[in-house]
């Protein structure tokens, strides 16, 4: 169950709110749509509802706000947008990674896959997936961890009627064995056959909170859409019949040759014009909307659209005329076009105000109580196993036969009535959930960077220009041994490794706010220390691996080209390797803090140049001045004062740590990543006491 009380967003300058004090509550086992036009809120509501944005109010989850969730992916499966993810990951790269953060089995991955029918597509870029299978897609990532509730932001935009009607279906689903379900949508029609309760926004408050039956009832009003050569004729002979029968018909003239009559019915509209000549070139039943402010009325609870008479164009879209203020037709050219050739039978059937009571068909049990006027229920396409790999847009294979009889009139969508083969299997649900542990985080890093080939490709790109670089040195000559090995000219800030150390720890951050896998866990990317504890051992363990290799790439090539002579190792090793490790693994550090800090890969970068070109000098300017005391003998007095006898000769580790910090380029890393820490440690208090 959601409830949120006084929802309202941050307003900038003098500008309103875009949420203003929005309070609902969605019920578990039911389908709840916000409804609105676009920019009326509904995106805003949801992120102040998962603390994705910054405002007032009070949101909760079965009684607790989400960052008291200890687990909230478990808690809440989120959908807003496209996908989050490097285009470059796999769809099964991608969830497995995902199961590693919210610390399910790897097989939960090809679980949800086959349940939204992308088995077929698992190794498919994400990048080159369709609009539909990007949603089914968001699907399956929310229901990964398979949540109590789902938030979805107009999961349905963008696909066809197929699509659309299997989404709706698995929400259905979901909501039909207990949970929750909360999604948007900017077609009143379609909150109309989703949802158990509509709530209507405009503006950034919510103006109607109603059961779908009272919606229907209320909010659609049905219509007859006419195109004839002989528009104006034909509407003053039905306003004339209509006034001689004492009959409430609205006729209004849209563009061109339309005509939208309310009141009235396709066999009276279209017996007028066979009894005067008039042509008609399309007549059909249309359902448009009032508007949020309009008043209700006795109106029809369903009328879809049904077939089109001849030649006509039934999607063309109806503006709203000055004449009559209280009537806007808005019917998506999608949802006209398809009424012939996807529309579901449930819905496509026409109701006359002297329709009967409604009465269930007989593979719908009728309720106890009385007969709801209110939208036709929504019959999902079954996903088995022959229909889940299916490509969308396919004909559907259920015979003409069991589609239900068009002349029929709705049953009530109520859950107990509806038959359990009519919903898509959801995936099994998690009966043992693996307890947090330290290893969660850790996994997943390692899955986010060996899913995509950036990694590898800039260790590659860093051996070659190394093995370059120190092949020129050598051939030049009056460079030392050490910065021969290493490939680091003097004119140089860093070595090529330090810098490719320093890219992929600015990449491991970076790629989060470019391509936030954990948005549904909380916030673009968690400011969780075992997150960053993670990503800082994996950033260590390849800066060493880079480290050795370019070494051992360098010393190689040396010796191929000139010999034995140059590629030697110096009789100081240990503590030159030591120092050689501490920056590089620095710099990758360095490049993890400043991307977590500045939400950017090359913000993350540029703090590794920063340390060479401007902490170091800053640091040996300070040190040399008269006011500080020098720190020329500092590695000295760090012997003296720390170097006991320590056990198995620990104290030439420490002495070797010490001539690295007394060093000027050791002290300035050490800085700026105590510098670096600091503020990443004040983010993320920040942003838990907000």
């Amino acid at each position: 169950m959601i409830q949120a009380y006084g929802l309202t967003s941050d307003s900038r300058k003098a500008l309103p709110p875009a949420v203003d004090d929005v309070s609902f509550e969605a019920h578990a086992g039911r389908v709840t749509v916000l409804l609105g036009a676009p920019g009326a809120g509904k995106t805003t509501v949801l992120r102040l509802l998962l603390g994705l944005q910054q405002g007032r109010g009070l949101a909760c989850f079965r009684g607790r706000p989400l960052h008291r969730v200890a687990h909230p992916s478990r808690e809440v499966g989120v959908l807003l947008g496209d996908v989050p993810g490097h285009p470059a990951r796999t769809v099964r790269g991608h969830l497995r990674m995902l199961c590693a953060a919210a610390g399910v089995a790897v097989r939960r991955a090809d679980e949800v896959l086959e349940v939204v029918g992308l088995v077929g597509l698992r190794d498919e870029r994400l990048g080159g997936l369709s609009r539909g299978m990007d949603r089914r897609l968001g699907l399956a990532c929310a229901l990964l961890a398979d949540p109590h509730t789902l938030v979805l932001d107009e999961p349905a935009d963008g696909l066809s009627g197929r699509e659309s009607r299997w989404l709706h279906g698995m929400l259905r689903a979901h909501a039909e064995q207990g949970g929750t379900v909360l999604t948007t949508t900017a077609d009143p029609k379609e909150a109309a056959r989703v949802a158990d309760r509509v709530l209507a926004l405009e503006q950034g408050r919510l103006v109607a909170d109603q059961e779908a039956a009272d919606f229907a009832r209320t909010r659609l009003r049905p219509r007859v859409a006419v195109r004839s050569p002989h528009a104006v004729r034909l509407a003053a002979q039905l306003t004339r019949e209509a006034r001689a029968a004492q009959r409430s018909v609205e006729v209004v003239q849209e563009d061109g040759n339309r005509l939208s009559v309310y009141g009235s019915s396709c066999a009276d509209v279209g017996e007028t014009a066979f009894r005067h000549g008039i042509l008609v070139h399309q007549l059909a039943d249309e359902t448009g909307d009032m508007g949020p402010r309009a008043e209700p009325r006795a109106v029809m609870g369903k009328a879809v659209e049904n077939e089109a008479v001849e030649n006509g164009a039934p999607g063309d879209r109806a503006p709203r005329n000055t004449a009559v203020a209280d009537v806007t037709a808005k019917i998506a050219p999608e949802d006209a076009g398809e009424a012939s050739t996807e529309s579901d039978p449930a819905t496509a059937r026409s109701l006359s105000a002297e329709s009967p009571p409604a009465v269930a068909p007989p593979e719908h049990p009728a309720p106890t109580g009385p007969a709801l006027t209110g939208p036709a229920p929504m019959r999902p396409n079954p996903t088995g196993p022959d229909l889940a790999d299916r490509p969308v847009g396919a004909d559907d294979p259920r015979p003409e036969s069991d589609a239900e009889p068009t002349a029929a009139p709705p049953s009530p969508r109520l859950p107990a009535a509806r038959a359990p083969g009519d919903l898509p299997a959801l995936p099994p649900p998690l009966s043992v959930r693996s307890a947090p542990t330290p290893l969660r985080p850790l996994r997943y890093e390692i899955r986010r960077a060996t899913g995509i080939s950036t990694g590898f490709l800039t260790g590659a790109a860093v051996l070659l220009v190394s093995a370059v670089t120190a092949l020129v040195l050598g051939g030049a000559g009056h460079t030392a041994q050490a910065r021969l090995l290493a490939a680091w000219p003097v004119q140089l800030p860093l070595p090529p490794a330090a810098l490719g150390a320093g890219l992929l720890g600015a990449l491991a951050f970076g790629d989060e706010f470019r391509h936030p896998a954990l948005a549904a866990d909380r916030g673009t990317v968690p400011r969780r220390l075992g997150v960053l504890t993670a990503k800082l051992l994996v950033a260590a363990v390849t800066a060493v691996a880079l480290a050795f290799l370019t070494v051992g790439c360098d010393a190689e090539a040396l010796y191929l080209v000139y010999g034995q002579e140059l590629a030697r190792v110096p009789a100081d090793w240990m503590s030159l390797g030591a120092s050689w490790l501490g920056l590089v693994v620095g710099c990758a550090w360095a490049g993890v803090l400043a991307a977590g800090v500045f939400r950017s890969t090359t913000a993350g970068l540029a703090a590794v140049l920063a340390v060479p070109v401007v902490v170091v000098p800053v640091v040996q300017k300070a040190v040399e001045s008269a006011s500080v005391r020098t720190a020329a003998g500092l590695s000295m007095r760090l012997r003296e004062t720390l170097l006991v006898q320590w056990p198995f000769g620990g104290e030439r580790y420490v002495d070797a740590a010490a001539r690295v910090l007394g060093q000027p380029v050791g002290g300035a890393m050490a800085l700026s990543l105590a510098a670096l820490l600091c503020a990443y440690l004040l983010t993320t208090l920040r942003g838990r006491v907000r």
